[in-house]
Formats: C-alpha cells, structure tokens, sequence
C-alpha cells in the first residue's frame, strides 16, 4: 500500500461518500484510472482527482508518467505541499524523476508554488536528464517566485546555451526579472528581452503586457506608453497594466486620460482597473470624477465585493478629505480584508482623526482578532503619538517586537518618527544607526526628528553623510556639485532640511539646496517652494523670499501663510495685510492664517487694524477663533500697552478654550511695559497651568529684576530650582563658510573666545565715545555695575556678531540668529555697532527680524 493512504500528514483522505464509477470498479482498467484523474484534473476538480488518485493505488493500479502530472496539479491547486511531497517520493521510487521530463516538469510547477525552499526547486531541476523549454520555463519562473531575480536571469543565459528556444513564457518571467533589479542594470537587460521579442516577431499579448509592466516598475513610462501604443491588439490586462503604470509614477491625469479612452473603445473596467484609476482621483482630489467612479461601481454589483476597490475608494474619499464618506464605505464593504482597515487607518491618521484611528486598531485586534502587518503598525504609530488619549505611547515598540515586526523598514521608519515626535531623539538615533538597510524614507525620518528635536545642526550633517551614504541608486547630483553614488534627496528631504537652515539662519547652506533643487526640477513642487519661501525670509531674504513665491507656479494656504508670515517677522504689516486681501481672492484662508496676520499687525503696532480682523474672522470667514488666535489678539494689545484690554481680552475668552497662550502673551508685555500688579496675576495663573514651563518664572523673575524688587526675584529663582525647572540658556547662531557657528551666554569654548571677548571691549569703548550708555536693568543679578556690563558683553548675540565682523569681508551683511528675545541693551548696542563698523547687521530673535544699519533698527524700537 502506498505510504500516503495511511500517514496522518495527508491533506485529504478519501472522502466516504466517494465512490469509484462502477466502470472502474468493473473493468479495473488502467486505461479508464488515468482518464478519470486527468478529466478531473481539467476540470479542476481537485480533491476528486486526489481522491480518484488514493483508490487507484489502492487497487493495485501502478501510477504512470500521465497519472503523476494530472494528481500533482491537483495538489498544487489546492496547496498541498506535504502530499506533493509524497508524491514526489512515489515518482521518485518509481523512476520518472530522471525518465519522464513532464513529470519533472510538474515535481517543478508543484515546489515553485507550494514550497518554501528554493533548494528543493534546484534538487529537482538538477535530476532532469533532458531538460526542455518547459523544464527552464518552469526552473526561471520558480526563482522569480523567491525573488531570485540574478539567478532566474543567470538560468535564461544558461537555457541560451544549451540552446532552447525562449518562448513567450520565458520573456514574461524575464522581464519580470528586469524589473526588480536597480534602475541600470534592469533597463539594460530589459531592452535586451524587447529587443529579442522583436527580432523573433513575438506579438503576443501578454508579451507586450509584460514588458509595459516592467517599463513602468523601472520609471521609464515613456517607454511603457511606447509598448502600448505601437500595439494594436491591446487586452484588458493591457490596459489595466498601462493605467496602472501612470498611476504609480505620480502622472495622474495621463491616468485619468487613458481610462477615458478604455470605455471608449467599448471595454468595461474591472476591479483592477478601478483600483488602478481611483489613485488618480485620489491625489489629484478630483472627488466629482472619484464620485462617478463609485456610482460605476455600484451599478456593477460584482465590483461592490471587491475588497480592492472598497480600499481605492476609502483612499480616494480620506485623501479628498472626507473622511465620513471614506468610513461609510468601510461599514458597508462585504470583503473587509486586513488592506481595507489599512486604508481606513491610514485614512483617519492622514486627517488628524487619531482617536478614530487607534480605536479601529484596537477594534481590528480584539473584536476580529486579525494580525496587523506592517502597514497597520505604520499607519497606526503615528496616531498613538498624536492622541492624547493613548498615554503610554512607547509601549507600542514592545508591541511591534511581539509581532515580529522589529526588523522591517517599514516599521522601524514609523518607530522612528513616534521617538522624535516625544522628544526622544536618542532612540531615534540608536534605531537609525541600527538598521540593517536604510531606505530614502529612514534617512527623510532621521532628518526631520533631529529638526522636530531642534537638533538643526544634526540634521545638515546628516543631509551630507546621506548623499555619501553609498545607496543603491546610480550616480547622483550632490549640493556642492560633485557626482557621486549615493541616495538622491527628494522633495521631502528638502522640505525637511530646510527649516534646519532657517532656524541657524545657514543661508549659503539654503542656497545650495536651492540651487539643488532648480536643478533637479523640484523648485516647482509646492512643498518644496513654502519651505524655501519661508528659509529665505527667516534668514533674513526677504526679497529672495517673494522672489520665490512669485514665481511658483502653484501656491497652496501654506505658501500664503509662509509669505504673509515672512512680512509680519520683518516689520512689513502693511505688505503682509496686502498680501493677505490677494490670497483670500485665490485661496480660503485658515486659522494659520490669521495667526499670521495677527503677528503682522503686532510687530508693525496696527492694533486697531488687527481687532478689525479678529472680527472679520468669524463673520466674513466663518472660522472660530481658537486660545491661539485670542493670545495674538493680547500680545498686539500688550505691545501697544493696552494691558487692561488685554485683560479684557482674555476674559471674554469662551469657556474649554486653552488659556496658556493668552496669559502668557500677557505676561511678556508686562516684562516690557514693566507692569509687577498684572505680571503677578499673569504669573500666577499660569503656574497653576503650567508649573514646569520655565519661561514662566523667568519672565516674573525679570519683572521684578527690572523693578529692583530683588527679594522676590531671588525667591522666584529658588522656586524654580526646587522644582528642577531649567531655563533655556541664549544661544545664537551664525554661519561662516561651510559651517555654523554657535553662542551661549559667556561662553569660553569657541576656539575664537579671547579674540572675541578683546575686540568687543575694544568696539564697547568705541560705542561710550559714541555716546553709548549700557541698559544695566537688563542683567537680572544683584551685582555692582561694573559686573553688569560685562555680562552684557557675553550675551550670545554679540559674540556672533564680533565674530561675523572678524571673519567675513568688509561690507558683507551679518546674519545671526538667536532662540530668545533680544534684550533691550543688546538691541541698543548693536544699533551703535552698526554705525560704527558700518554694516548691516541682521538679527533674528524668537518673534522677528531687526535690520539694523547706520544706527538704526527696522524695528523703530518696537518689539
């Protein structure tokens, strides 16, 4: 008896109610056992034919080189691999492994698609003794199935050598082949196959299908429509393949273009096809034409069980932003597959409906019990950080590893940003060092945590050790010129990096970039245009700033807000309000917006002009003002000296609105107007919201500093301390050459330190003969005046600027940048510093810009 109708391994026993024709049972013939199992084979009969397969051994019916390839067929089907195995122990026994090629065949077919093992595959290739068209097809095909792109490459050479005649078959596993390998080598080989498909007049269908696909898997979509259109026999699958290829190389509306032709030319859009055009809809946010496609689909009750198109269609509606519809589509989907929770996921997450999202993760996992892979802990990881509501955000880690998951990219990326985004920037970094392979999407990751972080300096090192990093692209294009191997930044990597250079005021590592992107085409991206608007205009290029936003051929809120912004920090409130009556006629202005607005008509003192606008906001607009738009309201109030305004303000503020903002904004103009009754109030309320904000007890301790009230100060000081609350020390920037350099308050440890420190007593008795007396109630010590002035002298500002006067060219303007205010005597001295060495001076401090030159401020002192 054959050893498989009794081992407790087989799939499929025989079935009682099953019962042998009478025929066979009769005749007992051979012939009849053999026809049988194949018929059922045919007709995909499968468990019959395993069936029909166990009786015909059992009655003594030895199987043939026709019985094996029919059962093993059967066994394939039906994913069999333990009885394919015994199986093939038979064949093996019985000798067809090295007599019959088609037997070999099959064993092949069978291991390429039930098996685990590619070694299995070679063992049986290696044992056919006379292998034919159908032996190296099989052999070709079951190594692109493990992704053994060379080696399935490495056999078609072979399969030429020993001089068997490529079919159609074979060119389709090639091509496939071609298109999974990098960029160069993939295009060179893949021509070859077309260029073999052409000299042999091969035009079949599936064929041409099959090097669009790879054409288009290789960026070269050009070439695909080329494939397509010098075709005249185009299929369904032709079609699907050609839209589907606009689609994944971001050309939407050529997608859109093609799927119109399909239905004309009379053909009926499948599931494929829909899942391959509603992408389109999607990022082009065409929801008219998404909606039309959806109406289809409902007229075409076979679409509405596709799983596929329920996921396209959540996709399309959350990217088009709603979110309601997209869920709607979800609840009624009948095929609800783990891709389908994946679109909704990502589609909740994407607009900022994080609660929403972790409570259908959860759902996922406890009510249906399905196994998330890694786009669910992708999609997911980034709403856990988001949502207040789920507090223990770095448990989601341990999760991951649970899962299995701790080593895909994928999810590490995800991992990655969760740690940047809680101000864990070490074990961002430990994970990114870590990595096994690090794709475009690790290193974006890396660069945007250190500048989330306010790690700027990191993120430009890193810029630089990215394009040197030795990736698999080919030869690329770096910021300074050179050509090397490395990861071609992309338009996210510039939007990243960016505001790294804004934030040191690193304009010639901006322009770099900028020139970078000029030449790689990205300066029209949207993205890419806000980010350089807003890096000119926060270094302090205000002209190159609007030059950039002139010229961008789209302009989304953000680049309006960007410019408007950009106005506002340098003084310019008239041009920025200008500016904003032309976006409202191109573009609906958001609650951004008028946060730009506001801070416009503060720094400029339009208080009148922006009360008119914090009324205008709601009636004309229809956006509710937020704590934050109320806080801009107080501190254009509280600049102006409109403190019981202010105060008014802040009292009409609607209950369950966050208040931290406004009091704060209050408590900033009683530092500068010196009000100790109102800072007190100010303080106090915000140290019950808000006990570990350091800038709290700072800005009361300088209130009562200035006041000379140094008991209380000091008092303030020691609370402070008691509660391990740290004070952000200054610190300023500026950049010289390749590099940033950077200033803390007294700071020694500049390898300049003593030269700077001698040439700033040299310029300070320049700027007493000037005239210059020293505002000593900026320095917040009880010390003798002597001291105070030269802690003056070590603030970090004037450190950067002695050092810019010393290191750069007579005439060049100075840009430093600085993370808090500037103070009332630096911003004095560099006014006389100004005149005195004659140059612009450009300083940008936590609020805006103060162009300083000739003795004078942009500013006009009001700040």
């Amino acid at each position: 008896m054959p050893p498989w109708t009794s081992s407790p391994s087989v799939s499929l026993p025989l079935p009682p109610p099953f019962s042998v024709p009478s025929s066979l049972q009769t005749h007992n013939s051979i012939v009849l056992w053999i026809d049988s199992l194949r018929s059922q084979a045919r007709a995909n009969s499968f468990q019959e034919a395993i069936a029909t397969f166990i009786q015909m051994q059992a009655s003594g019916v030895v199987p043939d080189n026709f019985a094996f390839p029919a059962v093993l067929k059967a066994t394939t089907a039906l994913q069999d691999l333990d009885l394919g195995k015994q199986i093939h122990a038979s064949v093996v026994k019985l000798g067809y492994d090295s007599h019959s090629v088609t037997v070999s065949n099959t064993l092949l077919h069978m291991y390429a698609r039930c098996g685990d093992d590619v070694r299995q595959v070679f063992k049986v290739f290696d044992r056919i003794p006379q292998r034919d068209q159908v032996s190296w097809n099989s052999m070709i095909n079951a190594l692109c199935k493990f992704q053994e792109w060379e080696l399935a490459l490495e056999a078609f050479r072979l399969m030429g050598l020993e001089r068997i005649e490529p079919s159609s078959f074979t060119l389709v596993s090639v091509a496939l082949a071609c298109s999974n390998l990098n960029r160069h080598d993939g295009l060179r080989l893949g021509r070859q196959v077309h260029g073999y498909s052409l000299r042999v007049d091969d035009m079949k269908t599936f064929t041409n299908n099959s090097l669009m696909a790879m054409y288009a898997k290789l960026g070269r979509i050009e070439d695909a429509k080329v494939v397509f259109e010098s075709f005249g026999n185009n299929d369904m699958v032709s079609w699907n393949t050609v839209i589907s290829a606009f689609s994944q190389n971001d050309r939407f509306n050529e997608a859109l273009e093609y799927f119109s032709f399909m239905v004309d030319e009379g053909l009926k859009p499948d599931g494929v096809t829909i899942s391959s055009v509603l992408p389109a809809c999607s990022h082009l946010e065409l929801i008219d034409a998404g909606k039309e496609i959806h109406a289809y689909v409902f007229r075409n009750g076979d679409l509405l069980r596709n799983s596929y198109v329920a996921s396209a269609l959540v996709d399309m509606y959350c990217n088009c932003k709603q979110v309601v519809s997209g869920r709607r589509v979800f609840d009624t989907a009948v095929d609800r597959r783990l891709a389908l929770w994946n679109a909704m996921l990502t589609g909740y997450t994407q607009n900022g409906f994080y609660t929403e999202a972790v409570l259908l993760f959860m759902n996922l996992m406890t009510v249906l019990g399905l196994l998330p892979n890694p786009t669910t802990m992708a999609s997911v990881l980034p709403a856990c950080v988001h949502c207040k509501a789920f507090a223990d955000k770095e448990a989601m880690h341990g999760y991951v590893l649970k899962l299995g998951l701790g080593k895909d990219r994928y999810v590490q990326n995800a991992l990655m940003d969760l740690y940047s985004r809680i101000g864990k920037i070490d074990n961002t970094k430990y994970m990114f060092h870590d990595m096994e392979s690090k794709d475009m999407v690790s290193w974006n990751t890396m660069i945007t945590g250190c500048v989330v972080c306010g790690y700027h300096e990191d993120a430009l090192v890193l810029l630089h050790e990215m394009q040197i990093a030795g990736g698999k692209g080919a030869e690329e294009d770096r910021f300074d010129g050179k050509i090397e191997v490395s990861f071609k930044p992309n338009s996210v990597t510039l939007m990243t990096v960016l505001p790294g250079c804004a934030a040191l005021a690193a304009l010639t590592k901006g322009k770099e970039i900028h020139n970078y992107a000029i030449r790689n085409g990205l300066e029209s991206d949207v993205a890419v245009g806000s980010a350089l608007v807003d890096m000119y205009a926060k270094c302090g290029c205000l002209y190159m700033a609007r030059r950039v936003f002139d010229r961008m051929p789209i302009r989304n809120v953000i680049t309006w807000n960007v410019i408007i912004m950009a106005y506002g920090m340098h003084g310019e409130g008239e041009e920025a309000l200008t500016l904003f009556e032309n976006m409202v006629a191109e573009v609906k202005p958001n609650g951004v917006t008028f946060i730009s607005v506001f801070a416009a008509c503060s720094h400029s003192g339009m208080v009148d002009k922006g009360r008119e606008l914090f009324h205008r906001m709601k009636n004309e607009h229809g956006l509710e003002p937020n704590g934050d738009h109320y806080a801009c309201v107080v501190d254009l109030l509280g600049r102006a000296g409109r403190l019981d305004e202010a105060c008014e303000i802040i009292d009409s503020m609607p209950s369950g609105l966050d208040k931290v903002g406004a009091w704060s904004s209050l408590l900033g103009a009683c530092r500068v107007h010196q009000n100790v009754q109102l800072g007190e109030i100010s303080a106090m309320k915000l140290l019950e919201l808000e006990p570990n904000v350091a800038s709290h007890y700072v800005l009361l301790s300088n209130i009562y500093s200035s006041a000379g009230l140094w008991e209380k100060a000091n008092k303030v000081r020691k609370n402070m301390k008691e509660t391990g609350v740290r004070k952000e020390p200054g610190c300023s920037w500026i950049e010289s050459g390749e590099k940033v350099h950077k200033f803390l308050a007294g700071d020694t440890s500049h390898p300049q330190s003593e030269q700077l420190y001698g040439y700033l007593n040299d310029l300070f008795g320049r700027m007493k003969r000037e005239g210059y007396v020293a505002d000593t109630s900026c320095v917040l010590h009880n010390v003798d005046e002597q001291e105070k002035e030269n802690l003056l002298c070590g603030h970090s500002e004037r450190l950067a600027i002695a050092f810019g006067l010393l290191n750069t060219p007579p005439g060049t303007p100075i840009r430093v940048a600085k993370n808090l205010r500037v103070c009332n005597d630096c911003h004095s001295a560099t006014k006389f510093i100004s005149r005195i060495v004659d140059r612009e001076i450009v300083v940008r401090d936590v609020r805006r810009f103060h162009h300083f030159k000739d003795g004078a401020c942009t500013c006009r002192d009001y700040w």
